[in-house]
């Protein structure tokens, strides 16, 4: 269907859109047109990323003059394959209409382990390995010695990429990654540096909130887009933490020694170029004396991660006098990393500022800020010079140097936390030095600044008014939808006891409680019973869902909950995990449903989805708060009082409420699916616990739902299941439509659809 928003012509490729689409498309226009930042939390299930792309690519197309580019982030590889499907159907849908000038260049980006198609580099087992694999066989050095000793090995795929030059290039049309590998191997060329080249010109880039977020990634990656882009943050409830995970580097003993390995290597390698080529080194003191801004222009197969924090204007002064030898420069890593050493040795939890750190580095190892600031630059310039490429090997030294930049650069919204064994196991004596970021909003600023245009969106962005405090900028629109549904598909409930009465918590003091173990298992054990299907349970950490499920298998309770349905567990190994989940879809699709057991924060809670009868019922057993003792977070949540006057207990609500909301999130994909929701524990019935939930949940939450016990929970399910199974009326007869077809759209002034939607 096509229909008018104010002034642009959008193009939506299903017959029917549902009204809090329409919504969405609206306040999303507003905001482009107000050349702003945008907040829009849109229930989940109800099609936002087709909403997102036909608008903004209807947008695009409505004013030919000056396009607008659009810069989709999602955080899996999945998800930028599920997103680039949509628009290729999308793409087919305006070409139909508009002929070829609605042609675009749409691509996915991601690392050389998805897109490679060479062999012999694939044969690597991790991501680092495979860059390595690649330089190998690409660095500019190697190609040279290539050109004079044939059996020398270079990629065959990247030759033939460098020879077609100019005419590699892709022609429009939507690729998926699996479609760039298929035409980088028809013709021959490398996927890879071909995706990174058309990047700048292509009208739709997709790719990970890394290449925008970790300044490493951005700087080689993202510093060529224009600023007349829109960038799209998906499934964006957890971007202040993908900001703070971009900044912060940990130190251990074994990064330590690692480093000390490097450097011996690094060290015989200078010796050997002394030995044998000794102007290639003067030649590079030459150009640090003129400053790092002449590195720009490297092959782009050199190209490193870039400066994880430096302005460009730094970039234009000379590198300090003192590393810019590579013999000084080696005795100055070697000094740091004796002093990094020399402070894991110790008994106590310390805890310091940037500052005060440099200026004890600087007292013990003579090493000032400004040397600081340039040591990531300078290894990956001694690097080069030095035309090492297996740099998987080297990982542990550019920990070191980016650890060294950021605390050079940044004076404030960093702790230094050196805690001498983990608190969970403390017998064992495994030191580790965190420079922990605070403040979400450095790495953002950047993209704030730069873009004209930044959604975030995502399901569960409640309550919407702490994120622009988070990230520190001024949205222009900021807007939570609800859910249009012809019936009342969800039910949510709220259980506080079981059916003796006891409270049911996972609070501290009464998480070991066999009462409350007991009334848990009961709990399962009565749903399994009734439910039909999939059940999904979520714990609040892998060690209480290891203690309960062993108290439940002494007590008996895990034997009956076996009679009725299966049982799969979520372990922190990846491949079991996959294994589980495949197991549990397949004893679902049997017909007798089965049980997934899973953890607030784990992989699946994040990305899984539980649609149709894999997830007819979620039960949430406790309020999954952060490890409150972890000096990290307590270092942070000091920092977001001081600086942005976020109360602690405001904050730590509102981070548990939104993995809470993602959890239960996970069963209602569609409007035509229908699940329940449990939460059991006695603190949601607060009201303030329970308000910071999403709107599209709790406008569904009736009074009577708020504070059941077990046996009043198993009624309602079962009113509720024998409801969902009664014939309904798809597109809503009864007054309120939740499907809109063009006539309607064209029937209905702007303010009947105001009414509809409110």
């Amino acid at each position: 269907m096509k229909f008018q928003i104010e002034d642009v012509t959008v193009y939506f490729p299903y017959d029917y859109i549902y009204p809090e689409q329409y919504a969405y498309m609206i306040e999303l226009k507003r905001a482009l047109d107000a050349k702003g930042h945008c907040l829009l939390e849109m229930p989940t299930g109800t099609g936002k990323t087709i909403a997102l792309l036909s608008l903004i690519t209807s947008y695009s197309l409505s004013k030919p003059h000056s396009p607008i580019k659009l810069i989709y982030c999602t955080r899996t590889v999945h998800e930028m394959e599920k997103t680039l499907a949509e628009l290729k159907l999308l793409h087919n849908y305006q070409i139909k209409h508009l002929g070829p000038q609605a042609r675009i260049l749409a691509i996915g980006l991601s690392s050389r382990k998805n897109l490679c198609v060479n062999p012999t580099v694939l044969a690597a087992e991790n991501r680092d390995s495979v860059d390595a694999g690649c330089r190998k066989l690409t660095a500019s050095w190697v190609r040279a010695l290539a050109a004079e000793n044939p059996n020398v090995p270079t990629c065959q795929f990247f030759e033939n990429y460098e020879r077609a030059a100019s005419s590699a290039v892709l022609p429009p049309g939507v690729y998926t990654l699996q479609d760039l590998r298929v035409f980088g191997k028809e013709k021959g060329w490398c996927p890879y540096f071909l995706a990174r080249h058309m990047v700048q010109f292509a009208n739709v880039v997709v790719y990970s909130y890394q290449y925008l977020l970790d300044p490493k990634v951005a700087g080689i990656i993202s510093k060529e887009m224009q600023k007349e882009s829109v960038v799209v943050f998906d499934e964006a409830h957890n971007i202040d933490n993908v900001c703070i995970e971009a900044l912060s580097v940990s130190v251990r003993r074994q990064t330590l020694d690692g480093a000390t390995r490097n450097l011996n290597r690094i060290s015989q390698e200078i010796d050997r170029f002394k030995a044998t080529d000794a102007s290639r080194l003067r030649a590079e003191y030459n150009r640090l004396v003129e400053g790092l801004a002449l590195r720009q222009n490297l092959p782009i197969t050199d190209n490193w991660l870039s400066n994880p924090a430096l302005p460009d204007d730094i970039l234009k002064e000379a590198v300090p006098g003192n590393i810019r030898r590579a013999e000084h420069f080696l005795h100055v890593l070697r000094r740091l990393v004796q002093y990094i050493r020399g402070r894991l040795d110790t008994e106590n939890v310390e805890k310091e500022g940037p500052v005060s750190f440099v200026a004890s580095l600087n007292s013990h190892a003579g090493i000032d800020q400004k040397t600081l600031k340039f040591c990531y630059d300078r290894l990956h310039s001694l690097m080069l010079t030095l035309e090492i490429t297996d740099t998987d090997e080297f990982l542990h030294i550019q920990t070191i140097c980016d650890f060294a930049t950021l605390v050079g650069t940044y004076g404030r919204g960093f702790s230094i936390i050196i805690e001498p064994f983990d608190e969970r196991m403390p017998h064992i004596p495994d030191p580790i030095l965190q420079l922990s970021c605070h403040d979400a909003s450095l790495a953002i600023k950047p993209v704030f600044d730069r873009f004209q245009s930044v959604v975030i969106t995502s399901g569960t962005l409640s309550p919407i008014d702490l994120y622009p405090r988070l990230l520190n900028f001024h949205p222009v629109v900021s807007r939570s939808f609800t859910m249009s549904l012809a019936r009342d598909c969800i039910c949510p409930m709220v259980l506080t006891r079981g059916s003796d009465q006891l409270p049911v918590s996972t609070k501290f003091d009464m998480r070991s409680d066999p009462g409350v173990v007991r009334n848990y298992g009961k709990l399962l054990l009565e749903m399994v019973s009734i439910v039909p299907d999939g059940i999904v349970c979520f714990f609040v950490s892998y060690s209480y869902m290891d203690g309960i499920i062993n108290t439940w298998n002494d007590s008996g309770i895990l034997k009956e909950i076996m009679q009725h349905k299966l049982v799969f567990i979520e372990t922190q190994d990846v491949v079991e995990t996959t294994l589980a989940l495949d197991n549990y879809r397949r004893a679902c699709d049997c017909g007798r449903g089965a049980v997934f057991f899973s953890v607030a924060r784990g992989k699946v809670a994040e990305g899984i989805d539980f649609d149709r009868h894999y997830g007819r019922l979620v039960i949430m057993f406790g309020v999954p708060f952060q490890y409150t003792l972890s000096k990290i977070l307590l270092a942070r949540l000091e920092y977001l009082r001081d600086t942005f006057q976020i109360k602690e207990g405001d904050f730590l609500t509102f981070d548990a409420l939104r993995q809470a909301a993602q959890c239960v999130g996970r069963v209602i994909r569609s409007k035509a699916d229908y699940g329940m929701m449990i939460f059991a524990d006695k603190r949601y019935s607060r009201h303030d616990k329970r308000s910071k939930l999403p709107s599209w949940i709790l406008s569904h939450l009736r009074e009577v739902n708020l504070n059941l016990s077990t046996d009043m929970a198993l009624h309602i399910a079962k009113e509720f299941l024998r409801k969902m199974a009664q014939p309904h009326d798809k597109i809503g007869g009864s007054g309120r439509k939740t499907l809109l077809s063009q006539e309607d759209l064209e029937k209905m002034g702007d303010g009947s659809m105001h009414e509809m939607l409110y």
